[in-house]
């Protein structure tokens, strides 16, 4: 059976550290975010899935543009499912604000998912869950959470904040927050955890 893992990857530094992972059974799709002006750049035209004006937990959030990506990321999980993929062998993940809209897409989705691979990032409309997440369907979703012990994008007390508000979404024993000596990046220990986190979310069948 073809199996699925949705990537958001944002950026090609993270491509070139998936490419060094991958499962040969599984198969990768990977989104790219549209061109958009955003405030946090001073209005520059760039990729980026929804618009920021900051990356702080208090910052003004742009909500239309997180649910329209949301939507947008739901509408290829719809696709994949009627091409004959189970929902449960879906994982959604990503980098940074990859990783965000990953983990408010899962929580948000009607889908039962097989988990959520977040890397150096938050959850979007944190103050809308749990009432967000709807009847929850994935409540009891894996999700492997990873950071930078010296970010200095989003910073490491917001990674913890995120950990500890996903504990109240759903199962907490489902969640796997591990830290990392870097910055806003990736490292080959950290690739090592997500490769072994989506074997074990997605074994051979």
């Amino acid at each position: 059976m073809d199996l699925i893992t949705l990537k958001f990857v944002l950026r090609h530094a993270l491509a070139e550290s998936m490419a060094s992972i991958r499962l040969p059974y599984v198969k990768y799709i990977c989104p790219h975010a549209p061109k958009m002006p955003v405030r946090l750049k001073h209005f520059a035209s760039m990729p980026s899935w929804f618009d920021l004006t900051g990356l702080n937990p208090d910052d003004t959030e742009d909500e239309a543009g997180i649910k329209k990506a949301a939507d947008c990321i739901k509408a290829i999980i719809e696709h994949e499912i009627k091409n004959g993929i189970p929902s449960h062998r879906i994982i959604l993940g990503g980098f940074s604000q990859g990783g965000a809209l990953s983990l408010y897409t899962a929580l948000t989705c009607h889908h039962k998912l097989g988990g959520v691979v977040a890397l150096s990032c938050w959850l979007p409309l944190h103050k809308s869950f749990p009432q967000a997440a709807g009847c929850n369907v994935n409540k009891d979703i894996s999700i492997l959470q990873c950071h930078g012990e010296m970010d200095p994008v989003i910073t490491l007390r917001f990674g913890v904040m995120t950990s500890h508000k996903l504990k109240t979404i759903i199962n907490p024993t489902n969640i796997k927050f591990i830290t990392f000596l870097m910055q806003h990046c990736t490292c080959k220990e950290e690739m090592a955890a997500v490769s072994n986190f989506i074997a074990e979310q997605l074994p051979p069948v």
